[in-house]
């Protein structure tokens, strides 16, 4: 929890003990599925936490925002962008039912009134969004068409309506044929840690 509010200190009450339950509750669970690697779990704040959080660097979700987090896994960056943003409201997917089980129950326990999970497939999911949010699922080229017809059109932030994107490495050729548009951000920037070297917020208008 610590790195947590090295980087967020105006946290509430609430947030902290939100934020502090959820090691125990993937604990819990990852005894029962793999919901994230062994090894990971060491590092449970700050390589799925904190780095679901560098979104919240960059943009600052307002009051009723609806966000859709698309591939969402074990509820990353969903689950961590929910508690930042109270007022928000989440919508966290995935295919795969055992996962959607797990994000289901923290989602639950942690009280997260603003957030829902659900089993589904981005293209089959119905209603419009002000921004898809997701880390890593797949190449830019081929998440773009899961998600630009569920863009609201309605626009009420700093950066227009889009894909918030959490991904590492070298990006030129994946981000090329957006290059007029997209934009990115470092996380190290933002971040110390060596685990955030290469990793980027990747930020797609839609509208």
């Amino acid at each position: 929890m610590d790195i947590i509010l090295k980087y967020f200190p105006k946290l509430t009450e609430r947030q902290k003990e939100q934020f502090a339950a959820l090691l125990p509750l993937y604990e819990e669970w990852n005894a029962q599925i793999n919901v994230i690697s062994r090894k990971d779990m060491e590092h449970f704040y700050e390589h799925h936490v904190l780095h679901s959080l560098a979104i919240a660097k960059v943009m600052q979700f307002k009051s009723m925002c609806e966000i859709l987090d698309v591939g969402t896994g074990g509820g990353f960056p969903g689950v961590p962008l929910a508690i930042m943003f109270p007022d928000a409201r989440f919508t966290l997917i995935d295919s795969i039912g055992k996962k959607i089980k797990v994000v289901s129950d923290v989602i639950e326990r942690v009280g997260l009134d603003n957030a829902t999970a659900m089993q589904i497939r981005a293209e089959a999911l119905e209603g419009e969004y002000d921004f898809v949010v997701s880390r890593a699922v797949t190449t830019l080229d081929e998440f773009v068409p899961w998600v630009k017809r569920k863009i609201s059109k309605s626009q009420y932030h700093n950066l227009r309506n889009g894909i918030l994107y959490l991904k590492g490495g070298d990006l030129d050729a994946e981000l090329a044929p957006f290059r007029k548009k997209v934009r990115t951000w470092d996380i190290i920037d933002f971040f110390e840690e060596e685990y955030f070297q290469t990793k980027k917020v990747i930020y797609l208008p839609l509208q």
